[in-house]
């Protein structure tokens, strides 16, 4: 039996990275699962049949973060299917990284609509639900660097600290309903953007974790399965860095 047996979880950009392991951890502790991505292909069949491999149920969506019909159209089909939405993780996100003197308004608006307004757009259609199911976890994937900053990422670190202030006034709104509203804050992580770093630029990136190393996606979502887990009932509305570190 896992500590989340028979939950609905929601997770956005879940095809792939993050929102994947996230996916297969929740579907791991008896979680049934439902992911949106902007694009589904053959990576979001895949994690649909790992899902159904651990008994559990899963359905993955087509959608754009960024727009709110999108989002509340996902929302309303997880519902109707499932009846309820337990768990809600904003986990899309995308980056384009330059300094700022070089960066372009549409780089700005591109990353702030996506990371931050796409965040927005699943809690406010999220949060009806679970105002009346009164009860409800909220987990928003955040950044180390939306708390410490990160030369030639002012618009990525902009969105993600947009996202801690979001999450910390929503954890305040939503107390009183029984609806806890966390964010993590990942470091550098394993995936296919580090993958393809040069051995110097690896280095560089490894002299300023203390721990040394990256994470692995799995290690961002075991915080997530204990953030919506009943062992904490009593967090809310406080980010947890899983950064190796880097934040001390």
């Amino acid at each position: 039996m896992g500590v989340l047996e028979n939950k609905v979880a929601l997770i956005t950009g879940g095809a792939r990275g993050i929102g994947r392991a996230i996916a297969l951890a929740f579907a791991s502790e008896g979680a049934h699962v439902a992911f949106s991505d902007i694009q589904l292909v053959g990576a979001a069949d895949e994690v649909v049949d790992l899902i159904r491999v651990k008994g559990v149920k899963a359905m993955a969506l087509q959608s754009d973060v960024r727009d709110f019909a999108s989002a509340q159209s996902v929302v309303d089909a997880v519902i109707k299917e499932y009846q309820r939405i337990d768990i809600l993780v904003n986990n899309a996100g995308i980056t384009r990284d330059n300094l700022l003197l070089r960066m372009t308004e549409e780089d700005w608006d591109v990353v702030i609509d996506t990371n931050l307004k796409g965040s927005f757009n699943y809690c406010r259609a999220v949060s009806r639900y679970m105002v009346s199911q009164r009860e409800g976890k909220i987990i928003n994937i955040s950044s180390v660097v939306g708390l410490i900053g990160n030369p030639g990422q002012v618009n990525y670190s902009a969105s993600k600290a947009g996202v801690i202030g979001l999450t910390k006034t929503l954890a305040k709104e939503l107390a009183s309903r029984n609806i806890q509203v966390n964010a993590v804050a990942p470091g550098f992580v394993e995936t296919a953007m580090t993958e393809k770093l040069t051995p110097q630029q690896r280095e560089a990136l490894l002299n300023i974790i203390p721990m040394k190393r990256t994470a692995k996606p799995e290690e961002i979502a075991s915080v997530v399965v204990f953030l919506v887990s009943p062992a904490a009932r009593y967090i809310t509305g406080q980010v947890l860095c899983v950064d190796g570190g880097i934040a001390i």
